[in-house]
Parts: structure tokens; sequence; C-alpha cells
């Protein structure tokens, strides 16, 4: 009985797991459209969480920015966790020249992909919608793409 008790709870636990990956995250920006991360199929899928008052955060914006413009594997979701002011977040937008999808988020927002503690946040998602990195912290444009070159090098040797 016990067994059996085990298998049960093995197959809810990879059950759960399962539909925990298929259904990743849903948002919707600032300009009213949603995003998935089943949208985003064959595609590296790369959710910064943010917040105006944070000079990390702003400071690695530009690099973020750049990487969106500048790769077509790639999608950046910004999400700004100031929701308190959206107005200020819409300025931050514009100011910065934010090309990339941005939603205003808090904390049930955040909930979809992880609770978030430290800001920025950056969570990476494979091609297939797997996650595949997270990093707390300033991340640069040149840590990000070594990152995706390292895993293109383990796919194509």
């Amino acid at each position: 009985m016990k067994q059996r008790n085990f298998i049960s709870h093995i197959c809810l636990s990879m059950l759960l797991l399962f539909s925990i990956q298929a259904y990743g995250f849903q948002f919707t920006d600032i300009n009213g459209k949603n995003h998935a991360l089943s949208d985003y199929k064959g595609r590296w899928v790369l959710v910064n969480f943010w917040a105006t008052w944070c000079p990390p955060c702003l400071k690695e914006i530009p690099d973020l920015v750049s990487l969106y413009e500048s790769r077509k594997d790639l999608i950046v979701i910004g999400v700004a966790i100031d929701e308190a002011d959206p107005d200020l977040v819409l300025e931050f937008v514009e100011s910065m020249s934010i090309s990339y999808p941005t939603i205003i988020g808090d904390r049930r927002v955040a909930a979809q992909i992880d609770e978030i503690s430290f800001l920025p946040s950056t969570y990476l998602y494979d091609p297939t919608g797997n996650p595949a990195a997270r990093k707390q912290g300033l991340i640069t444009r040149a840590e990000i793409e070594e990152f995706l070159e390292s895993k293109s090098k383990e796919v194509h040797p």
C-alpha cells in the first residue's frame, strides 16, 4: 500500500510539474497586449523584474533594450514592480526608450514565475519553454549572450 501511495504521489507531482511548465505565465503589457510563454515557442524568453526606484535595475535596461533590438531569437519582457504608480512606470519606459514589452506588475503577477524577493531578478526560458537560468542582481548583455552561446554549443557541438 505504501508503494502505491508513493507512486500516486510521484504521478501527481509530475502532473503538477507538467501543468506548471505547460502553463508558464500570462501577462498583459502597458499597451494591452497579452504575452504568454507559449506564444514564444522557438525563441529564448527573458523576463526581467525591475522597479523605477532600483538603481541596478535602471543600469541594466539599456543592455536589455540593445539585446531585444538586435536578436531575433530572443524576446525580452520587463515586469515593473511599481504597481502603486503606473504613471511613473510609463514615464520611465518613455524616458529610457524601452522598446520591449513592459508589464506593470505586483507580487501576484510575479508569482506566476517565482516569489520575487530581490530586484532586479531575471529569468530565462529556452526555446522549448523550459526554465534555463535565473539571476538575482544586475545582469549584462555580455552575460546573457555568453550564456546563450554556451547553450547553442551544447545543442550544436
